[in-house]
C-alpha cells in the first residue's frame, strides 16, 4: 500500500492506495524558493511593478482610493498583503480616503467574524471595509456593455474612485483559465446581471473556457474588458504554495502583471494527463472545500484523467453544505445530469439563472463518470439528493469504486485538483 494524505478541511484524510494499481500521483512542481519572508516578497513586487508606476506614485493626488480584496471563500493571505498595500498608498498620499471593498461576486456577504479571521482584528477595526452586494442595485452603476453584449454593472464605489487597485491570488480556474487579475472586477465587484451574463451556458460550454486557457476564452475576454472599463489601475497578485503561503508575487499593470503571474502559475501547475479508471482528488482543503459548489472545481481536473464510465472520488468537508440552493436544485429537482445539462443549454445568455454554470459543469462531469463524494455522514442526504454517491472515507470510496469498475481498476490521485492544469 501507498499511504497518501488527502487535504480535507483544515486537516487531511489517509488513503491507502494499492501500489500496484497506482498509475500516478499528480501535483504541481514547487515554486522556486525566494528566500524572503512573505511580506518581503510582497514589498519586492510592489517596489518593482510591471509596466506601471509604483503604487505610492499612483496614489499621489488621489482623494478616493478603492482597494478591492477577495472574500472568505478564497485563501488569499490578506492579513499579510493588505497592510503592505495600505502602507504603500499612504506613503504616496497620507490623506487619501481609502475603502477596502470585499469582492464577493455572487457569494453570500462576508461576515464580520470572517473578516477578522482573514484581515486581522486590528485592520478590520481600523479600516473602512465595505462588502460588495451584487444584488443591491442601489450600489451599482452601469458602464455600458461587454464585448459579448451583456450589460456591465459595477459597484458604485469603484466608478466614483480616483484610483482603483486590487489584490488577489493566481491559480488555475476551471472556466476563466486562471483566477486573479481582472476577476477582482468581474465577478468580484460586478452586479448580478453582469455576472450571470458572463457565466452563460454557451460560454461555459465553449472548449476554450477551461483551466489554463486565456486566449480566445470568451469568459476571460469579457472579464478583461470589464477591468479596463472599471478603471482598474494596479494589481498585486500572489502565488501560493501547498501550505497556502506566499511563494511569489507580481504587481503593476493589471494585464501585464496578471499575464506574468499566469505564466509562473502554468509553469509549475501543468501536469500531464494520465488516463485511469478511478481518480481521487480534493479541493485542497479549507477554505475551498467548505461547500459542494466550490468542490466542482477540482472535479474538472479529475474529469480530464478519468476514462469514460470510470469513477471520480472527491474528498470535501462541506462544512457549509451545498453552497447555494439554486445550485442544489438544478440537480436535485431533475432526474439525471443529462436532463440538467439539457435544460441549462436551452437558456439564452440574457436569461442566465443563478448558479446554472456550476450545475452545468457538474452535470458534464457526472455524465463522464460516476462521482463519489467523501464527507461526513451528516452530509450524505445532501450528496445523494444531487445524484452523487457518498462514502465516509477514501478507503471506503475505493471499495465502492471497485464494485463499480472492477478490483483491478487503475488509479490516479490528484491531491489538490484546484492547483493543477491537466494537459494532454
Amino acid at each position: 500500500m501507498t499511504l497518501l494524505e488527502l487535504p480535507y478541511g483544515q486537516g487531511a484524510l489517509p488513503f491507502h492506495a494499492p501500489s500496484e494499481r497506482l498509475e500516478a500521483v499528480l501535483g504541481p512542481s514547487p515554486l522556486p524558493a525566494s528566500g524572503a519572508d512573505p511580506a518581503g516578497i510582497v514589498r519586492q513586487a510592489l517596489d518593482h511593478p510591471l509596466f506601471s508606476p509604483t503604487l505610492r506614485e499612483l496614489a499621489r493626488g488621489k482623494k478616493r482610493v478603492t482597494l478591492i480584496t477577495s472574500d472568505h471563500t478564497r485563501p488569499m493571505p490578506s492579513a499579510i498583503t493588505l497592510p503592505v498595500m495600505l502602507e504603500e498608498i499612504r506613503r504616496g498620499n497620507p490623506d487619501a480616503s481609502i475603502t477596502v471593498l470585499v469582492g464577493t461576486g455572487m457569494h453570500r456577504p462576508t461576515t464580520r467574524e470572517e473578516m477578522e479571521a482573514k484581515f486581522g482584528r486590528a485592520l478590520t477595526a481600523k479600516e473602512n471595509i465595505v462588502v460588495h452586494r451584487a444584488q443591491c442595485e442601489d450600489d451599482l452603476v452601469c458602464l455600458g456593455r461587454l464585448p459579448s453584449g451583456g450589460e456591465l454593472w459595477i459597484n458604485r464605489l469603484v466608478a466614483q474612485s480616483d484610483l482603483v487597485v486590487s489584490e488577489g491570488f493566481i491559480e488555475p480556474h476551471f472556466f476563466a483559465g486562471f483566477s486573479g487579475g481582472r476577476k477582482s472586477i468581474l465577478p468580484g465587484v460586478a452586479g448580478w446581471k453582469t455576472v450571470l451574463y458572463n457565466h452563460n451556458a454557451g460560454f461555459i460550454a465553449d472548449e476554450r473556457a477551461r483551466q489554463g486557457i486565456l486566449e480566445s476564452n470568451p469568459i476571460h475576454r469579457d472579464m478583461q474588458y470589464a477591468a479596463q472599463a472599471a478603471g482598474l489601475r494596479f494589481i498585486l497578485n500572489v502565488l501560493l504554495d501547498a501550505d497556502k503561503r506566499i511563494a511569489a508575487a507580481v504587481a503593476g499593470d493589471p494585464q501585464a502583471a496578471h499575464e506574468e503571474g499566469c505564466r509562473l502559475c502554468l509553469a509549475h501547475s501543468r501536469v500531464p494527463a494520465v488516463t485511469a479508471d478511478v481518480v481521487f482528488t480534493t479541493n485542497g482543503g479549507y477554505p475551498l472545500d467548505q461547500n459542494l459548489y466550490q468542490t466542482v472545481k477540482s472535479m474538472t481536473a479529475a474529469e480530464a484523467c478519468v476514462r469514460p464510465g470510470g469513477v471520480i472520488v472527491v474528498c470535501a468537508e462541506l462544512r457549509e453544505g451545498h453552497g447555494g440552493q439554486a445550485f442544489y436544485d438544478w440537480l436535485a429537482q431533475r432526474g439525471s445530469a443529462a436532463e440538467t445539462e439539457r435544460d441549462i443549454l436551452s437558456i439564452p445568455p440574457q436569461s442566465t439563472r443563478m448558479d446554472q454554470w456550476q450545475a452545468q459543469i457538474l452535470a458534464r462531469v457526472m455524465q463522464k463518470a460516476v462521482c463519489v463524494v467523501v464527507t461526513d455522514e451528516s452530509r450524505r442526504a445532501l450528496v445523494e439528493g444531487m445524484h452523487l454517491r457518498w462514502a465516509p472515507n477514501p478507503d471506503a470510496a475505493l471499495r465502492l469504486a471497485d464494485d463499480l469498475v472492477g478490483q483491478d481498476a487503475r488509479l490516479c490521485v490528484i491531491p489538490d485538483g484546484v492547483g493543477v492544469i491537466v494537459t494532454p
